[in-house]
């Protein structure tokens, strides 16, 4: 191939024994077997085992060297002897005898072992020396499997007709949801670019511009808090507009794109028949608590409230007059959990915020609990027919107004189901969650505003913006939700000037703020937009779902750290008195006195 290698180190078989080759990478592990020294090298494709002995002249330089020493290797390639074949190692039945090396970067003394297990690591260690940690199996195979994701995507994005454009990184600061980083400007003084939470104005201005069906691999950025589906600071999205379009056609075109991939790099998963099932909103949150359900967990929650309207169990009797519901969640066949079993989750609600979990135990006995002595015989019937509860099983029941409630019965379906071991990790479950409202209230300020994608078009147009209660209107806006994560959001624009200046208006922005932030989309739609949509699925998710990870960093080659930094780069860090005189930028003391 060159100087330094004529093959990778996963490319010699038994049919290459006899060979001089020439091979380099990093030493992987030396075993030094007394007169014999074995040598793993690793490059980015594979791993060759090599040997030399005590009668070769490289013996001793070899044996010296420390691990992860970048060497180049020259020797003849021999088959091993059956007992000595690694089955595990595609190179496993040959080895190469080393006639001759050289060393092409020394490896000072590792700061953790590349082989030891990552739970004994910390992030701090694992994000400083991320160079080093991608040089290890997993991590090194995420990369690769994300490179590959990526590319599939692409290609069946492309095969479907739509074209890939870039759109800009500095831009203008918009209320989209999240902070802005801001750019300070050093040729205007005192003003900012902002890097995109989204390319959602620049992708709506390609569909007026007469491009009918566009796509990028986004780079986003948002000062968001780090959670283990989100990293703060940037992440990357398969973002997509077309004109002409109603949802379902939206839907259409992303099903096979994204399902396509996943199959694709995960041939061995159950995907059941029942994907992309569409979900309304409202219908999301009375069955499973949240509006990102996983559909893997069989357990359903049930309405209730009226079977305890007027019963002897007074306090949730006194709750839903005052205009509480009450949710319930069959748990099966933990009617002979122990008392403690039941006793942590109540403890577990507590610390939740709530006031302990109610539930009714059916034994062989009958109904038991402190809540089915305080029912009659007809209100436990009705509430074991409404929950499908048999002998064994026990309900759980949750009462409260508003959201925080609905999502509590939720979170108790998911831990019943997680403490039951009822999620079948193996299944890959899709399915659409539609109809948003389009706006809510801020439950601080009591004020109007968007629930979700503020560019979406409310179901009805300007007649439902002029005549129906704001919090009835719902939002041609839907989400993908994968085995409980939300891996995309879409919407049917707004391409009416005058509705979407109507919809801001009632959100608390006048006129003259619309215009400043989204002057270039306005003057856009005067001239002629066409009805579009579309939607970005968040890559970073879809890959940490196709690789089993639990945190989005482990597939992200260079992440921040939760609080939003990069170790290895030393970011976010102090620039010079000269720079900040550059972008016009003075620091604040935020403690002059002290």
């Amino acid at each position: 191939m060159n100087i330094y290698r004529t093959h990778n180190c996963n490319a010699l078989r038994a049919s290459d024994a006899g060979k001089q080759v020439c091979l380099s990478g990093w030493i992987l592990s030396k075993r030094d077997h007394g007169n014999l020294l074995f040598i793993d090298l690793r490059d980015h494709y594979g791993r060759t085992q090599c040997v030399v002995n005590t009668e070769n002249p490289h013996f001793e330089a070899l044996s010296k060297l420390r691990v992860e020493t970048v060497v180049k290797i020259e020797g003849k390639v021999l088959k091993r002897d059956a007992e000595t074949i690694n089955d595990k190692l595609p190179t496993g039945e040959i080895e190469v005898a080393i006639e001759n090396f050289e060393v092409l970067g020394e490896a000072a003394v590792l700061p953790f072992s590349l082989t030891s297990d990552e739970s004994d690591l910390s992030e701090e260690q694992r994000l400083t020396y991320r160079f080093l940690d991608l040089r290890r199996d997993r991590p090194h195979a995420n990369i690769i499997l994300r490179n590959r994701f990526i590319q599939s995507l692409r290609q069946r994005m492309w095969a479907q007709g739509f074209m890939e454009f870039q759109t800009p990184i500095l831009t203008s600061s918009s209320p989209e949801g999240a902070r802005d980083y801001l750019v300070p400007s050093r040729v205007h003084p005192g003003m900012f670019y902002a890097l995109p939470q989204a390319p959602q104005q620049f992708k709506q201005l390609l569909m007026v511009s007469g491009f009918d069906k566009y796509f990028q691999i986004a780079p986003c950025f948002r000062d968001e808090d780090s959670r283990a589906d989100r990293t703060p600071g940037e992440f990357y999205q398969l973002d997509m507009e077309m004109s002409f379009v109603e949802q379902q056609d939206i839907m259409d075109v992303m099903e096979p794109v994204v399902l396509g991939a996943i199959q694709e790099f995960a041939p061995n998963k159950d995907f059941s028949d029942e994907q992309f099932r569409h979900i309304p909103f409202e219908e999301s949150m009375l069955i499973y608590g949240t509006d990102k359900p996983d559909l893997r967990n069989p357990l359903i929650i049930k309405d209730v409230t009226e079977i305890f309207r007027g019963s002897d169990f007074g306090i949730f009797a006194s709750m839903v007059e005052q205009g509480a519901f009450v949710r319930a969640i069959k748990a099966p066949g933990c009617a002979v959990k122990p008392r403690s079993w039941f006793d942590k989750l109540g403890a577990w609600a507590k610390d939740e915020g709530f006031g302990g979990l109610a539930y009714i135990s059916w034994t062989e006995e009958g109904a038991k609990g402190p809540v089915a002595n305080k029912l009659s015989p007809e209100r436990v019937a009705q509430i074991a027919a409404t929950c499908d509860a048999k002998t064994g099983d026990v309900v759980f029941f949750v009462a409260g107004k508003g959201q925080k409630t609905a999502k509590f019965a939720g979170s108790v379906r998911t831990a019943l189901g997680k403490e039951l071991g009822l999620i079948d990790k193996n299944k890959i479950i899709f399915c659409w969650i539609t109809d948003f409202p389009f706006f809510e209230e801020n439950p601080d300020t009591h004020q109007i505003e968007f629930s979700h994608n503020p560019f979406s078009m409310p179901q009805g147009g300007m007649d439902a913006l002029l005549t129906k209660n704001p919090y009835e209107i719902k939002a041609y806006q839907f989400d993908c939700v994968c085995n409980g994560i939300e891996i995309c959001s879409g919407a049917i624009r707004n391409h009416r000037q005058d509705i979407m200046v109507k919809a801001f208006e009632m959100a608390g922005y006048g006129k003259e703020v619309v215009e400043a932030k989204f002057g270039g989309m306005l003057n856009a739609f005067k001239y002629g937009a066409p009805p579009h949509g579309g939607c970005a699925f968040g890559v970073d998710r879809l890959v940490m779902l196709l690789c089993g990870e639990e945190y989005i960093r482990e597939v992200i080659a260079f992440p921040f750290n939760q609080k939003a930094q990069d170790l290895l780069m030393h970011a976010p860090a102090p620039v010079t008195e000269l720079q900040l005189r550059e972008a016009h930028i003075k620091l604040r003391k935020e403690n002059p006195t002290a």
